[in-house]
Protein backbone atom coordinates (compact mmCIF):
# COMPACT_ATOMS: atom_id res chain seq x y z
CA UNK A 1 0.00 0.00 0.00
CA UNK A 2 2.60 2.22 0.81
CA UNK A 3 4.68 1.38 -1.99
CA UNK A 4 1.10 2.38 -4.69
CA UNK A 5 1.48 5.61 -2.79
CA UNK A 6 4.93 6.76 -3.35
CA UNK A 7 4.56 5.53 -7.22
CA UNK A 8 1.47 7.55 -7.18
CA UNK A 9 3.42 10.75 -6.01
CA UNK A 10 6.18 10.25 -8.12
CA UNK A 11 3.98 10.14 -11.25
CA UNK A 12 2.75 13.29 -10.35
CA UNK A 13 5.79 15.04 -9.37
CA UNK A 14 6.61 14.11 -13.20
CA UNK A 15 3.80 15.90 -14.00
CA UNK A 16 4.58 18.77 -12.27
CA UNK A 17 1.11 18.99 -11.47
CA UNK A 18 0.32 19.47 -7.81
CA UNK A 19 -3.16 17.48 -6.99
CA UNK A 20 -5.52 18.54 -4.02
CA UNK A 21 -7.91 16.12 -2.92
CA UNK A 22 -10.50 18.56 -3.20
CA UNK A 23 -9.60 21.15 -5.09
CA UNK A 24 -11.63 24.65 -4.29
CA UNK A 25 -12.97 27.14 -6.65
CA UNK A 26 -10.97 30.41 -6.13
CA UNK A 27 -11.67 33.76 -7.38
CA UNK A 28 -9.15 35.29 -9.34
CA UNK A 29 -9.22 37.96 -11.42
CA UNK A 30 -8.24 36.90 -14.63
CA UNK A 31 -11.99 35.42 -14.77
CA UNK A 32 -14.22 36.69 -17.07
CA UNK A 33 -16.31 39.77 -16.32
CA UNK A 34 -19.56 40.19 -16.98
CA UNK A 35 -21.10 41.01 -20.42
CA UNK A 36 -23.32 43.93 -19.91
CA UNK A 37 -22.43 47.06 -21.57
CA UNK A 38 -23.53 50.66 -21.38
CA UNK A 39 -26.15 49.97 -24.26
CA UNK A 40 -27.46 47.25 -22.88
CA UNK A 41 -27.82 48.61 -19.38
CA UNK A 42 -29.68 51.75 -21.21
CA UNK A 43 -32.05 49.23 -22.49
CA UNK A 44 -32.82 47.09 -19.28
CA UNK A 45 -33.07 50.91 -17.65
CA UNK A 46 -35.70 51.94 -20.42
CA UNK A 47 -37.98 48.58 -20.10
CA UNK A 48 -38.07 48.48 -16.29
CA UNK A 49 -39.19 52.61 -16.98
CA UNK A 50 -42.05 51.33 -19.35
CA UNK A 51 -43.31 48.71 -17.15
CA UNK A 52 -43.23 50.95 -14.65
CA UNK A 53 -45.63 53.77 -16.53
CA UNK A 54 -47.79 50.47 -17.58
CA UNK A 55 -48.16 49.61 -13.76
CA UNK A 56 -49.07 53.42 -12.88
CA UNK A 57 -51.64 54.11 -16.24
CA UNK A 58 -53.46 50.81 -14.99
CA UNK A 59 -53.68 52.13 -11.33
CA UNK A 60 -54.80 55.48 -12.42
CA UNK A 61 -57.62 53.69 -14.82
CA UNK A 62 -58.86 51.70 -11.90
CA UNK A 63 -58.84 54.72 -9.32
CA UNK A 64 -60.85 56.83 -11.82
CA UNK A 65 -63.16 54.91 -11.70
CA UNK A 66 -64.46 54.88 -15.45
CA UNK A 67 -66.31 51.94 -16.69
CA UNK A 68 -65.24 49.76 -19.67
CA UNK A 69 -68.87 48.57 -20.25
CA UNK A 70 -70.18 47.88 -23.47
CA UNK A 71 -72.73 50.92 -24.03
CA UNK A 72 -69.49 53.31 -23.22
CA UNK A 73 -67.78 52.14 -26.50
CA UNK A 74 -70.38 52.52 -29.02
CA UNK A 75 -70.47 55.52 -31.03
CA UNK A 76 -73.75 56.58 -33.28
CA UNK A 77 -73.63 59.44 -36.43
CA UNK A 78 -76.30 61.55 -36.10
CA UNK A 79 -78.72 63.16 -38.97
CA UNK A 80 -75.71 65.21 -40.16
CA UNK A 81 -73.38 62.76 -40.67
CA UNK A 82 -71.16 63.51 -37.38
CA UNK A 83 -70.06 60.78 -34.65
CA UNK A 84 -71.54 61.90 -31.43
CA UNK A 85 -71.85 59.33 -28.25
CA UNK A 86 -75.38 60.18 -27.67
CA UNK A 87 -78.10 58.09 -29.26
CA UNK A 88 -80.16 60.17 -32.29
CA UNK A 89 -83.36 61.42 -31.52
CA UNK A 90 -86.02 59.31 -33.03
CA UNK A 91 -88.33 61.95 -33.81
CA UNK A 92 -86.10 63.16 -36.66
CA UNK A 93 -85.32 60.16 -38.69
CA UNK A 94 -87.09 60.09 -42.13
CA UNK A 95 -88.55 57.09 -43.93
CA UNK A 96 -86.84 55.83 -47.69
CA UNK A 97 -87.72 53.50 -49.62
CA UNK A 98 -85.17 51.30 -50.66
CA UNK A 99 -86.07 50.81 -54.45
CA UNK A 100 -85.30 54.91 -54.39
CA UNK A 101 -81.73 54.04 -54.07
CA UNK A 102 -79.35 53.65 -57.02
CA UNK A 103 -76.04 51.94 -56.57
CA UNK A 104 -73.62 53.11 -59.10
CA UNK A 105 -74.06 55.01 -61.87
CA UNK A 106 -77.51 56.26 -63.05
CA UNK A 107 -78.70 54.55 -66.61
CA UNK A 108 -78.36 57.09 -69.40
CA UNK A 109 -81.30 57.85 -71.27
CA UNK A 110 -80.63 56.48 -74.72
CA UNK A 111 -79.98 59.38 -77.33
CA UNK A 112 -80.48 59.17 -81.33
CA UNK A 113 -76.47 58.38 -82.07
CA UNK A 114 -77.40 59.79 -85.77
CA UNK A 115 -78.83 63.23 -84.08
CA UNK A 116 -76.43 66.14 -84.43
CA UNK A 117 -74.92 67.30 -81.45
CA UNK A 118 -73.07 70.98 -80.24
CA UNK A 119 -69.95 71.19 -78.49
CA UNK A 120 -66.99 73.31 -77.98
CA UNK A 121 -63.51 73.03 -78.85
CA UNK A 122 -61.94 71.85 -76.23
CA UNK A 123 -58.11 71.55 -77.63
CA UNK A 124 -56.86 71.38 -81.16
CA UNK A 125 -53.37 70.81 -82.00
CA UNK A 126 -53.15 72.19 -85.43
CA UNK A 127 -49.43 70.38 -86.31
CA UNK A 128 -50.36 66.89 -85.00
CA UNK A 129 -54.16 67.57 -86.89
CA UNK A 130 -56.17 66.00 -83.48
CA UNK A 131 -58.34 67.52 -80.80
CA UNK A 132 -61.29 67.01 -78.20
CA UNK A 133 -64.28 68.68 -78.42
CA UNK A 134 -67.11 68.94 -75.49
CA UNK A 135 -70.53 68.51 -75.78
CA UNK A 136 -72.19 71.56 -74.10
CA UNK A 137 -75.72 69.04 -73.14
CA UNK A 138 -73.71 66.47 -71.21
CA UNK A 139 -70.29 67.50 -71.12
CA UNK A 140 -68.14 64.46 -72.20
CA UNK A 141 -65.30 64.80 -74.45
CA UNK A 142 -64.99 62.91 -77.57
CA UNK A 143 -62.04 62.81 -79.71
CA UNK A 144 -61.85 64.80 -83.38
CA UNK A 145 -59.46 64.09 -86.13
CA UNK A 146 -58.65 66.83 -88.75
CA UNK A 147 -59.99 64.30 -91.33
CA UNK A 148 -63.34 64.54 -89.46
CA UNK A 149 -63.56 68.44 -90.06
CA UNK A 150 -65.37 69.87 -92.82
CA UNK A 151 -63.89 73.21 -91.94
CA UNK A 152 -60.62 74.48 -90.76
CA UNK A 153 -61.34 74.88 -86.59
CA UNK A 154 -59.67 76.47 -83.21
CA UNK A 155 -59.55 75.97 -79.65
CA UNK A 156 -63.15 77.42 -77.81
CA UNK A 157 -64.95 77.56 -81.15
CA UNK A 158 -68.67 76.15 -80.92
CA UNK A 159 -69.01 73.20 -83.78
CA UNK A 160 -71.84 71.10 -84.77
CA UNK A 161 -70.80 67.55 -84.62
CA UNK A 162 -71.71 63.35 -85.44
CA UNK A 163 -70.13 60.68 -83.40
CA UNK A 164 -69.06 57.23 -85.05
CA UNK A 165 -67.59 54.38 -83.53
CA UNK A 166 -64.11 54.39 -83.67
CA UNK A 167 -60.75 51.75 -82.33
CA UNK A 168 -60.71 53.67 -79.17
CA UNK A 169 -64.09 54.76 -78.33
CA UNK A 170 -66.76 57.52 -80.01
CA UNK A 171 -65.20 60.22 -82.72
CA UNK A 172 -66.28 63.26 -83.80
CA UNK A 173 -66.76 63.62 -87.73
CA UNK A 174 -68.41 66.00 -89.60
CA UNK A 175 -67.58 68.95 -87.71
CA UNK A 176 -68.41 72.14 -88.77
CA UNK A 177 -68.21 75.76 -86.97
CA UNK A 178 -71.79 77.47 -86.04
Amino acid sequence: MVWATIFLAQEMILRNKIVLLHPQKQTDSSMAKSQQTFGKKDLEKSRLKKREEKQQKMLERKASGKKSDFESMLAYVDENGNIVDSPPDPTKKKKIDASEIEIGVPKREKDDPNAIRTGRIEFFNTTKGFGFIKETKSGEQFFVHVNGLLEAVKENDTVTFDLERGIKGMNAVRVKKV
